[in-house]
C-alpha cells in the first residue's frame, strides 16, 4: 500500500518542536523521520537540525557537468582542427591551446549549468508524486509539519500532533 501526508498547521513554535521530538522518539513502523518536512515562511535551524542532515546532491552534478564539458568540449574542438592535418599550416600548432581555451571554457559553463538543472530536477524528485496538502496561512505566519507515511500509522501520527495544540490537521486518503 502506497504512503499517505498528513499535515498539522502550528501557530506556537516550542509546540511543534516538542510535536517532532515526540516524532521522533516514537518509533512508529511505517514512519521515517526522514519523512518529515517542515514547511514556514522562515527559516528554523532548529527544526532542521532535529530532523537531522539531509543530502544534497546536486554539487556533484555540478562539477561532473563542469568537468565533462570541459574535456568533452576541448577533444571535439582539437579533433576538429587535426582533421586539417593534410593542409599546409605554416608553423602554426595543429591545435593551437589559447584559441581552444576561450570555446572549452564557454562549454565548461554551458556543461557545468545543464547538469545542475538536471541534479536540482532529480534532487526536487520533479515530477514527482506530491503532496495537495497545503495551507495558505503557511506562507504568512504558521509553521506547518507535513508527515508522509503508511495509512496505518496515520491515526497514531495525529494523535501525537493533537498534543500539542495544532491549530488544523489535515490527512489525505490513499491514492
Amino acid at each position: 500500500m502506497g504512503k499517505v501526508h498528513t499535515l498539522a498547521l502550528f501557530n506556537n513554535f516550542e509546540e511543534a518542536v516538542r510535536a517532532i521530538q515526540e516524532l521522533k522518539g516514537a518509533h512508529l513502523p511505517g514512519f521515517r523521520i526522514d519523512d518529515v518536512v517542515i514547511k514556514s515562511p522562515i527559516d528554523h535551524p532548529e527544526l532542521s537540525e532535529m530532523l537531522g542532515k539531509r543530502p544534497v546532491y546536486v554539487q556533484l552534478f555540478t562539477l561532473a557537468g563542469a568537468v565533462l564539458g570541459g574535456s568533452v568540449g576541448f577533444t571535439l574542438i582539437a579533433s576538429a582542427q587535426a582533421n586539417f592535418l593534410l593542409q599546409i599550416r605554416g608553423g602554426r600548432p595543429v591545435v593551437p591551446i589559447p584559441p581552444d581555451m576561450v570555446l572549452t571554457y564557454e562549454l565548461f559553463i554551458l556543461f557545468g549549468v545543464l547538469m545542475t538543472m538536471l541534479g536540482c530536477f532529480i534532487a526536487w524528485k520533479l515530477p514527482g508524486n506530491r503532496s495537495t496538502l497545503y495551507n495558505t496561512s503557511i506562507s504568512v505566519d504558521k509553521i506547518g509539519i507535513l508527515v508522509r507515511a503508511d495509512p496505518l500509522v496515520i491515526p497514531k501520527i495525529n494523535e501525537i500532533f493533537a498534543r500539542h495544540q495544532p491549530l488544523q490537521i489535515m490527512g489525505e486518503h490513499g491514492r
